[in-house]
């Protein structure tokens, strides 16, 4: 393992007068350039001759993101850092280091960045006296924050953060848009008003940008703003104030000559700290989940499915079978989900479901409970999670969070730390917080909802919504879609709740599912229509998580993509298109030496998301990683692709 850290400090004073500084030779006074470790990338920090701190960011060469302001504005209107603040130390550091996450989209991660700490101080100030700029360079991005010093006495109000964003030209750029279709393909001079991150920008063929923050500790999370006609995005978001010890959250601008690149990044994750020394995480373990809330309605065979004892043994006896690692118990199981009287840990079916906890231990199949506000805030929070843990539960699904998304934030921090002590997975949904990179520091926070599920989506999911989703929402971090539905039978099925089809093919459906990154893949539909496509559900019951290595293999933001994740045993590549159909030509170099059997499930000739959902063809073949494959995708379809190695 490479662990190389090296310290620089400069003192800015006689050297500085003097424009010298023998280290860093492309410093002047006033200006610093820190590059990434590749030499890829450039940020530069200076001060303007108004006496602004601004920065600039360039890309392989090309400027893409002007200089732009750096600091506060405070409630009695001076702005910080500003005339009159100079920078009195800068300090260096290079690191070289490796990050072994518990699991992610690869087992090995390399933490590589160079870092320029810059002390401003303002020793005529009757506020604060001192801040501190950080910034860090990676391969893939950079990211800056600003610090307050602890040693400093006073506490002020904040009226905005003055970070802006200058892009260099009329990009285009998409945006998160909550429970919607994304925002885009928007030109950056289009864009009005609100806007919210990840935000993803093409600058052209070669260049992409993502927006974004990591290590949110407190205050409001990011959100832009946009002025019609310009291209330069502010925050509307702040801190409420500055105080000893303050640090604001990481702002990162993620780079990539593919979009694949941003989304296959690690950084916003890298820039959390890791676990805390008194936490144990080896207890948590990625994988597949069925979900009984889609399940509740279907008729088959005789049986009718409900979110119900006899139910949830059926479905635990497929996991345990086909080796999926849990089921997910949906609302109302404590009583109804909006009732303020149902008791999270005495309600309704808590037997039943205490039971099964146990049934499910014997099988090998862990069991997830859900929760929400009404029940977790009456009822005391530490008590209920204490029990779950208890009981033996697996996770924790938390719904309909209720207040602004600060206080969500605090709330949802104060969740996961309690999941965690009690050795509990946990998901989001319903408008979470956003993403950013918590799963470094608690990797019991395995997946969210930033997005709407697909299967209760219907008013605005559709297949580009997907491919646009997997390169803007998902850069955040783990994604929460229900993707692999496979009852896709034309009109209205016998389902309770959202019983229209998915607007994809079968094929779409289970490449979804490999393509969308999450620590806990749920799945939404019933056994049997897992068993009635068995090429396809071997296709998902193989992604045996953690990753090994995941990249994202080819694509277009709103077009199609091509993922590749590798499991211990083998490589899977899947692939979904947007409404058009579509021809891919795959090289298969990231295979190992040697040959492998590929087994290739594509949409029928005559498929169609709309029309012919449920039409496919499998081929086998043997390869090696010298050759390219050929791939056909219908409209709003995909491809699976299973990689073994044949053993001499």
């Amino acid at each position: 393992m490479e662990n190389k850290i090296r310290y620089y400090s400069l003192l800015i004073g006689f050297l500085g007068f003097l424009g010298l500084h023998p280290l860093y030779g492309n410093d002047t006074l006033g200006k610093y350039k820190i590059t990434s470790p590749d030499k890829s990338i450039t940020m530069e920090l200076s001060q303007d001759v108004n006496g602004q701190f601004i920065y600039s960011f360039k890309g392989k060469n090309r400027q893409l993101i002007d200089p732009s302001p750096l600091g506060f504005k405070l409630e009695n209107g001076n702005v910080i850092p500003y005339a009159g603040w100079r920078v009195e130390t800068a300090s260096r550091r290079e690191v070289r280091d490796v990050w072994k996450p518990i699991w992610g989209k690869r087992a090995k991660v390399d933490d590589h960045f160079n870092e320029l700490v810059l002390r401003i101080r303002n020793q005529a100030s009757n506020l604060l006296q001192n801040i501190q700029i950080v910034a860090r360079v990676y391969n893939d991005g950079i990211a800056f924050r600003y610090e307050v010093p602890s040693t400093e006495i006073k506490t002020v109000g904040v009226i905005s953060e003055l970070t802006a964003y200058h892009f260099t030209d009329n990009f285009t750029a998409w945006y998160y848009n909550g429970e919607n279709h994304n925002i885009g393909p928007e030109l950056l001079s289009e864009s009005d008003g609100r806007r919210l991150p990840p935000m993803t920008v093409k600058a052209d063929g070669q260049n992409y940008l993502a927006i974004h923050e990591a290590y949110l500790i407190e205050g409001e999370p990011l959100v832009l703003n946009a002025e019609k006609g310009e291209r330069v995005f502010t925050l509307s978001s702040k801190p409420a104030k500055l105080y000893p010890g303050y640090k604001s959250a990481w702002r990162v601008i993620l780079y990539g000559t593919t979009p694949g690149a941003l989304t296959d990044s690690h950084t916003i994750e890298l820039l959390n700290p890791t676990p805390l020394p008194e936490y144990d995480f080896s207890w948590v373990k990625p994988g597949l989940a069925l979900w009984d809330w889609r399940m509740n309605g279907a008729k088959v065979e005789g049986f009718s499915y409900e979110m119900s004892y006899p139910s949830w043994v059926r479905a635990v006896d497929f996991a345990a079978a086909q080796g999926l690692r849990y089921l997910v118990l949906d609302a109302n199981w404590y009583g109804p989900e909006f009732h303020s009287d149902s008791d999270p840990v005495s309600g309704d079916k808590v037997n039943d479901v205490r039971k099964l906890i146990q049934y499910g231990k014997e099988k090998g199949v862990g069991i997830w409970l859900y929760l929400n506000d009404i029940g977790g805030k009456k009822f005391p929070i530490e008590k209920t999670l204490k029990q779950y843990g208890e009981w033996g539960a697996a996770g924790v699904k938390y719904g309909f969070m209720r207040g602004n998304h600060e206080e969500k934030n605090r709330w949802t921090q104060t969740v996961t730390r309690l999941c965690a002590e009690n050795h509990l997975l946990v998901d989001y949904h319903d408008d979470p917080v956003h993403p950013y990179g918590q799963m470094r520091t608690w990797p019991n926070a395995v997946t969210r909802e930033l997005c709407h599920a697909q299967l209760d989506g219907h008013h605005v999911f559709v297949p580009k919504t997907f491919v646009t989703a997997v390169f803007v929402n998902m850069v955040a971090g783990p994604l929460d879609m229900n993707n692999g539905m496979f009852d896709l039978r034309q009109g209205h099925t016998t389902r309770t709740d959202c019983n229209l089809p998915v607007p994809s093919t079968l094929t779409a459906e289970a490449a979804r599912t490999l393509i969308t990154f999450s620590g806990a893949t749920i799945l939404p539909d019933i056994p049997e229509f897992y068993r009635k496509y068995p090429p396809l559900f071997r296709f998902i019951s193989e992604q045996k998580m953690p990753w090994v290595e995941s990249k994202t293999l080819a694509g277009e933001i709103g077009e199609y993509i091509v993922m590749m994740r590798q499991t211990k045993d083998a490589f899977l590549v899947g692939a979904a298109t947007n409404e058009s159909g579509r021809k891919l030509s795959i090289p298969l170099t990231f295979l190992g030496s040697g040959k492998y059997e590929v087994e290739i499930i594509q949409d029928g000739v005559d498929a169609h998301y709309l029309t012919n959902r449920e039409t496919y063809s499998l081929n086998k073949k043997t390869v090696s990683m010298k050759e390219t494959l050929h791939v056909s995708l219908a409209p709003g379809g995909g491809v699976c692709m299973t990689f073994k190695p044949i053993k001499k």
